[in-house]
């Protein structure tokens, strides 16, 4: 392998890992939690940091081009377990939920690893996927439903 292909493979590898954290961060409780229950062979969890909860700045800009400024607070639980096998897993969801962010965690770690990467992406990562996009299908319908279109008819005199 080439180092243009390991350049490629590490970046590939980085955009799963942010989908991923982006996704156990988005996922609901009751979705965590149903994952839980179906896992067969639960892990040996050991907490590493958290779960925490605290503040985090949240920055904007105008139009997505001006100036950045800062807009305000948010709140923001995080945490890290490492699993029996050596897998570390680490979570970050808006929010007070410690057990939500705490699972996540869990889950991360679960992803890492091999035998369970495919459960973690059929349990939890493909469900919160397609609500995710169902939701922002309803959402374009409703928009779409109050859309006005404005158009100027040509007068006869203005030929």
């Amino acid at each position: 392998m080439n180092s243009a292909q390991r350049q490629e493979a590490a970046a590939q590898e980085r955009r799963e890992r942010k989908r991923a954290a982006d996704l156990l961060a988005r996922a609901e409780r009751d979705e965590l939690d149903a994952a839980w229950e179906a896992l067969l062979d639960k892990p040996v969890i050991q907490p590493v940091r958290g779960p925490e909860t605290g503040l985090v700045m949240v920055r904007g800009r105008i139009g997505g081009g001006g100036s950045p400024f800062n807009l305000g607070e948010v709140t923001v639980t995080r945490a890290t377990v490492k699993l029996a096998s050596g897998a570390i897993g680490h979570a970050h969801a808006l929010g007070t939920d410690r057990d939500k962010v705490r699972l996540a965690a869990i889950f991360d770690a679960l992803w890492h690893q091999p035998a369970t990467k495919e459960f973690v992406e059929k349990a939890i990562l493909l469900p919160v996927t397609d609500r995710i996009a169902e939701y922002d299908r309803k959402r374009a319908e409703q928009t779409a439903a109050t859309r006005v279109d404005f158009f100027t008819m040509v007068r006869g005199e203005d030929k």
